[in-house]
């Protein structure tokens, strides 16, 4: 189950460059709409199976392709409290800008941190392998900017414990 980072990133690129495939489908349900597939779920044949890429239990990512979406869903590892809690706020502070990324969902699928959502539109605006390449960035430098973000809440907490520490003693 545990994989290094290096394979399970090789791994989402494959199988993201791969559920790319999207095109122009129009709403089989609604005339004049063109809604993502993988969003209203209401033809099932239009809707390929979820591809689970787990690097352990408390970080995968879920490809959902359909014909014309393809919806991708991130969960960050989160090892205590810390890392939940500012994981938790640093995924609310990016959805709250989600319109600034093009892709970007303001919410999460449920058990999820972050969902990308990936239209036809999308494929015929940017390139496929910038795409996937953004998605990849993103998840490396998330675990970084979570870590240094630990680090600093550490290092806050370090001193003002000391402060307090040396008021005490005087």
């Amino acid at each position: 189950m545990a994989k290094s980072l290096e394979s399970y990133l090789n791994e989402i690129k494959e199988k993201l460059d791969s559920s790319l495939n999207i095109r122009n489908f129009p709403c089989q349900h609604e005339e004049r709409h063109n809604k993502p597939e993988v969003e209203t779920r209401r033809s099932k044949e239009l809707i390929l199976p979820p591809i689970l890429i787990a690097r352990s239990k408390n970080e995968e990512t879920l490809i959902e392709p359909s014909i014309n979406s393809t919806r991708v869903s991130l969960k960050v590892k989160k090892l205590d409290d810390v890392d939940k809690l500012l994981t938790g706020m640093f995924m609310r502070f990016l959805m709250l800008r989600a319109e600034q990324f093009l892709i970007m969902r303001r919410k999460a699928v449920e058990g999820y941190d972050i969902s990308f959502l990936i239209i036809h539109s999308h494929m015929e605006q940017l390139f496929r392998e910038r795409l996937v390449d953004f998605i990849i960035t993103f998840l490396k430098e998330i675990e970084k900017e979570i870590n240094e973000m630990k680090l600093s809440v550490n290092t806050r907490a370090r001193i003002a414990a000391n402060y307090f520490i040396s008021n005490l003693i005087r």
